[in-house]
Parts: structure tokens; sequence; C-alpha cells
């Protein structure tokens, strides 16, 4: 166990990001109610997980990382969650595909409900009222009622997260993830594409893998890797009593698992390191994520590190770069040899939508090609550096929204109002998210081609 750690030792720093609670009466009641609840994921699980990130930061494997903004009751359904189940695993065989690796698929999905802000009250005319911060504390409508901070709202994420991870589950293992299935879904994507002719070369890429693995004799009838799939959750861990409440000990091991998700993250806003989010998150075992903005040192890199990883356990600490299109080349390589220097392993990922919102037409937006920009530096960085660019971390939906401008369908400012479904931040709609992972795959496999010419001399 972390020295002088307990599941509250957190309460006793200084905290960021806390939502005013009127009632503390019944916000202990509702956090002693979790106390009683089934855990929602299991070491077990968070284990395997690990297990597979330790890979990743071996240079042997790469994490998708996707999901909501900020999930919402209003639009919890089988359909929402299937549709975004579906174009992750599409993106997820893409990016197997130009990786030539396995892909470590968790989503920021079944549990992230609150969102950090980074202003405490939200103006509209005349009226000034808290801000909304996420369905999990207050409600996205604009009135008093709806943005007093309530505890009860803590019961409906929960159970929420739990029909949510009890569908996934059963995507994931029960046939839906079937290989074949995937890859006639992303037939269909590239068939309708105004690009489709950029995309048709690594999708018949693909489909001959598929068909001479057919003709071996591997289908999914005879391997159940082929038609079922490791899936993990993940979210922001913001809200700490609603985490502490949630945490418990495994019994097989002794330590200390956070069960309301997989994997959780630190964000670039609560990752001072004598805060209450470091507090806390350093004393469990589960995999996480820390988000790196443009503010974070070298040395403050390393000494967050030291906080959250000071076993050097490979699989334990996620970086999540999220810099911006334009400030990437600035900020990514110093942190990237302070680490080197230091000897730490971590999975480095890019996160290219955080630094990339913009507003457009009273909407805030994220341009595809900023998006793809920061990306690409990512990878640029990592090759000139000699690391692994280890993973992408997207806002994505599988639903057909109108919230990033750009892409293949060339989406632009006026399109913005047509489906502009986001409580918080705008997200990829699924033909971008699928986009994003053929360019990705294209860009891998050219660095493999790369690697391969100068082995060969």
């Amino acid at each position: 166990m972390a020295q002088n750690w307990t599941p509250n030792s957190w309460r006793q720093k200084p905290i960021q990001q806390v939502p005013d609670f009127p009632d503390l009466a019944a916000l202990s009641a509702t956090e002693a109610q979790l106390t009683t609840f089934p855990p929602l994921v299991f070491a077990g699980e968070a284990r395997r997980l690990k297990n597979q990130l330790a890979n990743v930061s071996e240079g042997k494997g790469f994490l998708l990382q996707g999901g909501d903004c900020a999930e919402s009751f209003a639009e919890h359904g089988a359909d929402t969650i299937r549709d975004f189940f579906r174009a992750f695993l599409q993106m997820a065989v893409v990016l197997t595909f130009g990786a030539q690796q396995p892909v470590v698929k968790v989503g920021r999905i079944a549990g992230q409900f609150a969102k950090p802000r980074s202003s405490n009250i939200e103006r509209q005319g005349d009226v000034e009222l808290p801000s909304y911060r996420g369905d999990i504390i207050n409600g996205i409508e604009f009135n008093e009622k709806a943005r007093i901070p309530d505890p009860e709202r803590q019961i409906m994420a929960y159970r929420q997260s739990a029909a949510t991870l009890n569908l996934l589950r059963a995507f994931a293992m029960g046939g839906y993830a079937n290989l074949e299935n995937v890859h006639q879904w992303m037939l269909g994507f590239v068939k309708d594409s105004p690009q489709a002719e950029r995309y048709r070369k690594l999708a018949d890429r693909i489909s001959e893998t598929m068909d001479f693995m057919k003709a071996i004799g591997i289908t999914s009838e005879n391997h159940p890797s082929l038609r079922e799939t490791d899936f993990f959750t993940s979210h922001e861990a913001l809200l700490l009593g609603y985490e502490q409440a949630l945490t418990r000990v495994d019994s097989t091991s002794g330590d200390w698992y956070a069960t309301s998700g997989h994997m959780i993250w630190i964000g670039d806003r609560t990752r001072q390191p004598d805060h209450a989010h470091i507090e806390y998150c350093r004393g469990i075992k589960n995999p996480l994520g820390l988000k790196c903005g443009p503010s974070l040192t070298g040395d403050g890199l390393i000494e967050l590190i030291d906080l959250l990883n000071p076993q050097n356990e490979p699989g334990r600490l996620t970086l999540i770069c999220r810099f911006g299109h334009d400030k990437v080349a600035e900020h990514l390589p110093r942190l990237i040899r302070a680490v080197e220097k230091e000897g730490r392993k971590v999975v480095w990922s890019c996160d290219p939508m955080h630094g990339n919102t913009i507003t457009l037409n009273s909407y805030k937006t994220r341009p595809f090609e900023r998006i793809l920009s920061e990306v690409e530096s990512f990878f640029q960085i990592h090759r000139a550096e000699g690391t692994h660019p280890g993973g992408i971390h997207i806002e994505m939906t599988g639903n057909d929204v109108t919230e990033c401008t750009g892409g293949a369908r060339a989406l632009s400012g006026a399109d913005l109002a047509d489906r502009y479904h986001t409580h918080c931040d705008p997200r990829l709609n699924a033909d971008q998210a699928l986009e994003l992972a053929f360019l990705l795959a294209e860009r891998m496999k050219g660095g493999r081609d790369e690697k391969r010419m100068v082995v060969n001399g």
C-alpha cells in the first residue's frame, strides 16, 4: 500500500474543481449508500488492462481510448451504446492492421459524467448561474434549480454505468464483436465515403488478410479470439467522494482498487502534486492516466510520475498529451526527454481534441485538420526522439452529429447547428472517427515501411 495513504486521506488536502453541495448531510448519506453497492469493475480486470498497457509501454501495442466528452442521463440507451461500440471496433481493426500490433481498447464510457470547468459561473445575457459540471453533479438546463448540485445524481450515475457495462460486456463477449462483422461494417464505411478511393487500398489489404485466414482454416468458429474482445472502461476521477465510495480492497491481493472503472485519469486542472486528486490516485492500483498540458514542466512531470508510479511499474501510468496542433512541437519533446533521462516507464498517448477547440458561429468546435495535424506531429516527434507513440485519446460518438468541422464530408461552420448534441465539448462523429483511424493507419504503415527499408539497407 502507498505510504500514509487511506481511501479518504485526500480529504486532508487542498482540492480544485469541487461542486458546492448545499446539503452536506444528504451528500454523506449518498456516499454511505454507494459504499454498499456492488463494484462496477473488478480488480482482476484492471490488472489485465495494466498488463496490456505494459506491452504498449514497451512498444508492443497501441492504445485506443475514446468516447463521450460527458455522458448524459437523457441520451442513455441501447442504440447509443451499440453505435459507439460499433464505431470503436472499426477504428480498432483499422489501427491493428496499420500498427501490426495489438490495440488496447479503452472507452470513455460507463462513468464519464463529471467535467472540470474553466469558470464556476456561466452567463447567458444578464443571468449568472453555477456552471454545468456533468450530469453526476447538476443539470445542463439553464435554470437555478437544475444547477444546484444534487447528491442523488451519483446514484443515477452508478445505475447508468452498471447498465452500460452490462451491455458492453454482452457485446464484447457475445458475438457482436466478431471480426467478420466489423470487417463488413468497415467496408460499408469505405463504400459510402467521399474519400473512398483513398481508403480502398488499405481496406483491400485487410480483406485479403481476412480471406487468407479463412483459406487456412482460421475462423471465428474455431478461434474464439476472432469473435470476442477485451474492452475496458475509463473516466476522469473528478468527484472524489464518489470514487472513494467505490474504492474496495481486492480479496486476492489486499490492494485497494477504484471499482468505478478499469482506468481513471487525472485532468490537467487537477494535477497539483500536493492536492487531493493526486493523493487519491497514488494509493489505488488501477492503471492511471495523467493529462499533460502546455503548463507542465519536465521537472513537474517527473515529480508527478514519482508520486503516482514510485515503483516504475510498466502499464501503471499513461501520459495523455493535450497541447494543440500549434504547440505540440514546442512542449512534447522536452517532456519526452525528461522521462527518457530518468528512465521512467510510461505509455505516451495523444489527446488531439482539448488543445484544438475554437468558437465558430457561436458553437464550440474542433477542426478535423487540426486534430489530424496534432496526431501527425505527435508521431513525428516520437520517431525523432526514438520513443514509441503509444496511443490516441479522442472524444467521439457513434452518432451522426455535426460538432467538429472538416473531414471527408467537409462539415462547415454552417453545418454545426444541424445536429449539435453534445452536453459539453464537441465530438468526432462516427465517420470522422473512422476516417482518423484510416489516416493514422496509413502513417503507421508508412513508418513501418521506412524502418524496413533502413533495416534492409
